[in-house]
């Protein structure tokens, strides 16, 4: 009996370690998340998981504003994150070491570009933007048609300035203008110091294949930045005198309220020209579009959105095997099971894998549009900027002064090139 009973635990003993070799082979998922209003929704997503695999999916979100001390904390802890946020190359340069090269995994071979992800000197892949904002032109077809045109006319900066002028022209008539105001207000000057200053900085580090923060810029396309800011500042609503005041509610209400046929911003817009509950307004989705920024640089018919992220997954390189294979399984199915994909398309718009679901914000859609046409996307050039707040701030003065006819166009060259040699300076310090 004795016999029968050893043998039996020992039966049990075999039976529990070899269940528990089974259960750690799975691997496990810790994701350190970066956004605090997805919480909930990745708690929701992670629960589904572990019961649809067995295997545990631990989410932890970091408090606004504190992911990178949260991330270093963790980080040093033996249950580290095998999931986390690596947003550009500043932070690329830092975590590398634990950063995992994704190519050849099923996870990467599910996007459809890889124009959000960031590379190494080596050229693999470490980390892989899951979601993107955009930004160009928001356009009112309504408004547009009103003034006899259409969206199918508009195809580079010369159809551009064409339908803009023609809108001029018949203002008064019309009841409405071009542009809506390109306020330089604190409030709103960023979207020409950040947003359109990308385009001429974009095409420059095309042409030079710039991956890393240049020393100097020459400012090969500020002439087509020229462009781009001569036909706002002329074809507004506002006289360019006023854009000092100008502020970024104001534009948006103008665009809103039917006073004007074009809006510079992004797609984060969306609801706030659509939900009345957000800013108040209640445009119509299908009379909203976006189009690119045009400026004037050769082959601009084939381009597409300003699109960028600094929502980027790395994976843990220093995790166990099981774990990195667990977390690059969960990423796959993120990004590929009908509850992942719906979870992201509510949470985070579109996500550039081939079953993302397409999203309720036009302005997406819009640029996946694009994309699947072929049209290159133009990258965000502007995260290399150095001091960005201060090199920005130098350019608003300029804009000002050449919009008031205070100063020229030669200060706002100024400005970009030799403000920019400066900030680096400062920051390398």
């Amino acid at each position: 009996m004795k016999k029968i009973i050893a043998l039996t635990l020992v039966l049990i003993l075999a039976v529990g370690l070899f269940a528990g070799c089974k259960s750690s082979d799975k691997g496990s998922v810790y994701f350190l998340n970066f956004k605090p209003e997805a919480d909930s929704a990745w708690q929701a997503l992670a629960k589904t998981y572990t019961e649809k695999t067995g295997v545990t999916v631990k989410v932890v979100t970091a408090a606004s504003g504190t992911y990178e001390t949260t991330l270093t904390a963790e980080m040093a802890k033996k249950d580290a994150p095998t999931l986390f946020q690596c947003g550009n190359e500043t932070a690329l340069d830092t975590w590398k070491d634990y950063c995992l090269a994704l190519d050849g995994t099923e996870f990467l071979n599910e996007m459809t570009t890889s124009d959000f992800n960031l590379k190494g000197e080596d050229g693999k892949t470490y980390c892989a933007g899951y979601c993107y904002e955009a930004f160009g032109i928001i356009v009112n077809t309504e408004l547009l048609e009103k003034a006899g045109h259409s969206l199918d006319e508009i195809k580079d900066f010369a159809s551009l300035k064409a339908v803009a002028e023609d809108i001029t022209a018949h203002k008064d008539e019309l009841g409405f203008a071009a542009f809506s105001s390109a306020g330089l207000d604190s409030s709103s000057s960023w979207r020409f110091s950040g947003h359109l200053a990308n385009m001429p900085l974009y095409y420059e580090f095309r042409d030079d294949n710039v991956t890393e923060q240049p020393a100097t810029i020459t400012g090969k396309y500020l002439a087509n930045y020229k462009n781009v800011w001569d036909l706002y500042m002329n074809n507004a609503t506002c006289a360019p005198s006023e854009l000092a005041a100008k502020t970024g509610d104001e534009s948006r209400a103008e665009f809103a309220n039917g006073k004007a046929v074009f809006f510079q911003n992004g797609t984060w817009e969306y609801s706030n020209l659509t939900d009345a509950s957000a800013m108040g307004f209640s445009m119509d989705p299908a009379k909203l579009a976006m189009i690119p920024i045009y400026c004037g640089v050769e082959g601009e018919e084939k381009a597409g959105l300003a699109c960028g992220t600094e929502n980027c997954w790395a994976v843990n390189a220093k995790a166990s095997e099981e774990d990195q294979k667990a977390t690059l399984d969960f990423m796959k199915w993120v990004v590929t099971s009908d509850e992942g994909t719906k979870m992201m398309a509510e949470q985070f718009g579109p996500i550039p894998f081939k079953k993302a679901k397409e999203s309720a914000n036009v302005f997406f859609n819009n640029a996946n549009h694009l994309m699947s046409e072929g049209n290159y996307t133009v990258t965000w050039a502007f995260n290399y900027t150095p001091n960005v707040e201060s090199w920005r701030q130098g350019v608003v003065d300029a804009l000002l002064a050449y919009s008031t006819g205070s100063g020229d166009w030669s200060g706002v060259e100024t400005a970009f090139v030799d403000g920019w040699a400066t900030q680096y300076q400062l920051q390398e310090g």
